[in-house]
Formats: C-alpha cells, sequence, structure tokens
C-alpha cells in the first residue's frame, strides 16, 4: 500500500513532520527537500513517476531569470574583495559630522547603497561588521545600537533592487522582475527612513549612546576626499539601476553590466589581481551551486505535492477560514515569520510561493504587492532568533566579547521596526505598487 492511502491532509502533515524531523540532523536543507521529494514521488505515485522528477528539474534550470542571479553575486563577491566598500565608508564619515548618532547613520546610508550595487546580503553585513563595528566602538556608541545598525542596514539588500530575493519571487511568481524592482524602492527607503529615525531619536535624547565626532576625528577627512570615494560607488549604482530603469538593459543584461562596471573601478583604482578575481568566482559558484540545488530539490518537492492535490488542499483549508482577505494575508504572514525562524529564505521562497501565490491572486490582490510584503518578511527572518543568519555573520568578525545573545538583544528593536513597516504595506497596499501603476 503506498503513501497515496493516506489521503491527501494526512499526507501533508507527513511531508511537513519529515521536513522538519530530517533538518534537525544537521544536513543541508537541499539534501533534506530532495530526499522527502523523492520518497513522495515514488511512495505516491510508484515506481514510473521518474519522469515527474527529472521534468520538474529541467523546467527549473532552464528558466531564463536565474542567469542574472550569478552575475549579481560576482559583483557582491568582487565589491567584498576590493577597497570601493571601505573608501565609501571612510569618506562618507565626512557627511556624518558633529551629529549625535551620525556614524550610526553613515553606515545605514552606506548599507544601503551597497545594497543597490550588489543585491546579496551576507557579503554585506560581515563588511560593515568589519568597518563599521569597530569604529562606532571606538567612538563610543552604545554596543546594542552598533550591533543592530549592522545587521539591520547589512539586510537592506532583501529589499533594495537588485535584490536576489525580488528575482527569485518573479521567477517563482512569474511577475515582471522589473515592477518588482520599481515596486521595491519606495519600501527599501521607508525601512531606511525608519532605522535612522529611530538612531537619530534616540541619540538625540541621549548622546551618550551615538557621541559625535570630535574635531580631530572631523580635520582627518575633507570634502573633496568625501566625494572622491563616493563616486566609484554612485557610478556602480547608476551603471546598474540606471540600465534598468531607464530601460537600456534587461535585468540580464544589468547584472553582466555591474560586473564590467566592478571590473572597471577595480582595475582603475589597481586592485583587480588574479587572486581576487580567482577567489571570487570560487565564492560565487559556491553560492549559486547551493540556489540551484536547494531550488531543485524544492521544484521537485513542490511539482510533486501539487499532483497530490495539495495546492488545492492548502488553498481550500485557508480560504474556508471564512475570513477577509486581509486576515488570510496576515495568516500567510505569519506562516513565513515562522518559516524564517528555521528555514533560508530560498527554500521558504521555493516551497510556499508556489502556493501562496495563485491564492493570493484568487484573493484579488497583487501579486508585485505580494512580493514586497515578501521581502520584508525574509527581512525580518534574516534577523529574528535561532536561524537569524545576520547574527551569524556578524559574530563571524565581531570581537570575541561580543556574545550571539547579545547580537540577539541588539536587533529586537530593529525587528519590531521591520514588523511596523511590514505591517504599513500590509494595510496600506499602494505604498508598495504607486510607482508602477
Amino acid at each position: 500500500m503506498g503513501l497515496s492511502a493516506l489521503g491527501i491532509e494526512y499526507g501533508s502533515y507527513l511531508l511537513v513532520g519529515a521536513i522538519f524531523l530530517l533538518l534537525l540532523t544537521g544536513q543541508p536543507l537541499a539534501w533534506v527537500t530532495g530526499l522527502v521529494a523523492l520518497i513522495f514521488t515514488f511512495g505516491w505515485f510508484g515506481g514510473n513517476a521518474l519522469p515527474l522528477v527529472t521534468s520538474r528539474m529541467f523546467g527549473f534550470i532552464t528558466e531564463y531569470s536565474l542567469v542574472a542571479i550569478p552575475m549579481f553575486i560576482l559583483m557582491a563577491a568582487l565589491l567584498d574583495r576590493s577597497g570601493i566598500a571601505k573608501d565609501l565608508f571612510n569618506g562618507m564619515r565626512v557627511l556624518a559630522g558633529r551629529l549625535p548618532g551620525g556614524v550610526a547613520v553613515q553606515t545605514l546610508v552606506v548599507a544601503i547603497l551597497l545594497a543597490a550595487m550588489s543585491g546579496v546580503i551576507g557579503g554585506e553585513i560581515v563588511l560593515l561588521g568589519i568597518l563599521a563595528l569597530p569604529q562606532m566602538l571606538r567612538l563610543g556608541y552604545d554596543r546594542n545600537l552598533s550591533i543592530g545598525v549592522v545587521c539591520a542596514g547589512g539586510s537592506l539588500g532583501t529589499m533594495m533592487p537588485p535584490s536576489i530575493v525580488l528575482i527569485i519571487y518573479g521567477l517563482v511568481a512569474s511577475v515582471s522582475i522589473a515592477d518588482l524592482f520599481v515596486a521595491a524602492i519606495t519600501p527599501a527607503l521607508i525601512l531606511l527612513a525608519f532605522y535612522v529615525g529611530y538612531v537619530l531619536f534616540i541619540c538625540i535624547r541621549n548622546p551618550q549612546l551615538g557621541p559625535p565626532m570630535s574635531d580631530a576625528e572631523m580635520e582627518k577627512e575633507s570634502i573633496s576626499g568625501a566625494l572622491k570615494s563616493v563616486a566609484a560607488p554612485l557610478f556602480i549604482v547608476l551603471v546598474v539601476l540606471g540600465s534598468i530603469y531607464g530601460g537600456i538593459a534587461s535585468i540580464t543584461e544589468a547584472a553582466a553590466m555591474g560586473v564590467s562596471a566592478v571590473l572597471i573601478v577595480s582595475l582603475a583604482r589597481r586592485e583587480l589581481t588574479i587572486k581576487m578575481l580567482q577567489d571570487s568566482l570560487v565564492h560565487t559558484l559556491e553560492t549559486c551551486g547551493m540556489i540551484i540545488w536547494i531550488g531543485i530539490a524544492a521544484a521537485v518537492l513542490v511539482g510533486v505535492y501539487n499532483l497530490m492535490g495539495g495546492n488545492r488542499f492548502v488553498a481550500d483549508a485557508i480560504l474556508s477560514l471564512n475570513a477577509p482577505p486581509v486576515v488570510i494575508i496576515m495568516v500567510m504572514m505569519l506562516i513565513l515569520l515562522v518559516l524564517g525562524m528555521f528555514l533560508d529564505w530560498i527554500g521558504i521562497a521555493l516551497l510556499t510561493l508556489p502556493i501562496f501565490v495563485p491564492i493570493v491572486i484568487q484573493l484579488g490582490y497583487d501579486p508585485i504587492w505580494f512580493g514586497i510584503l515578501f521581502a520584508v518578511n525574509m527581512q525580518v527572518s534574516y534577523l529574528t532568533p535561532p536561524f537569524g543568519p545576520a547574527a551569524f555573520y556578524l559574530k563571524s568578525v565581531a570581537p570575541k566579547e561580543i556574545t550571539l545573545k547579545h547580537i540577539y538583544t541588539a536587533l529586537l528593536p530593529f525587528i519590531a521596526l521591520q514588523m511596523v513597516v511590514l505591517a504599513i504595506i500590509l494595510f496600506y497596499p499602494p505604498i508598495a505598487i504607486w510607482a508602477i501603476k
């Protein structure tokens, strides 16, 4: 007797339970998802179901939108290994001036510029942890504020185009990635404004949390030097986003143009070496390999689950709540928040979006708007324990006296700010979609 005898309800419970049980063994998500997919493929449909697996794998890896991902990851890897980001941070110090909390504000502005250059998050948090965290601590900034600014600012890459999160969402939801990029800018800037507003509010009330820079520190910087340091990053941002919004290039072409811009700037600065290029390419291959394997496993699992009738089961279960549509969207957000505490965003996207997006459309909502909600939700997942990858990225470069407990405690106010922005976008959709109407 096969698994199909269980029925779709108990089959769904068994499938989800098997995934979480196997994750407790410490195995990578790709292997866990792939194993569960194979078990349910042959257990539900029998030994003749192999073409189902191969067709789903082929359908995923031949998606043209995936071509942009390696280029954006390569661009981020090159930026991490060049001095462009370091000079940007140092150059921005003169703009921080003597404002209470000014260096923290500067760090957030640098973070969103880095996000606009690469769209990849992990490297950005590590970079800010190396550049910004020691400087804020040296200047006497509150430890929790410094940690929160680095992690929250470094996570802005989930929202700010060219976000890899938005590319994957567009791929899975079959919506325009260019429209997602346009729609995401306003919410990303709102989130940045909330972060900056919070920093200024607490530092102006209590300047000891973020002491202004001293005269001696200010004398080390010059306006001309600062502008020179900012010029190269702004050039890269203009090449990537300007080519997309100007209609000059597609997303994939803009990614290649961004890599070219970073290579040109690095060459002009005499920073481009064979080792730098080799390390960047190896990092790109490793990251892309992870994304592809998770994608293949998730594509097979979702395909099998849909053929089992799982998509209809989940849709009927959610729609049978007899609740207003906005409450149903809130339930989806809650599910994503809970999953974000345990799973990587790539796995969450590939496992849930094929089921959630059709329901969103059936409820009459714009999938672009839901994509922005999803991106904000995934930004929350970057900070929330116990998974919270932002904490682990920062811990890898933070001073030894800073523990994971310190980091998670410091992130609580910023998680609250993210939840406020999530609620604003949820209850006032025009904020997310006005630019594409």
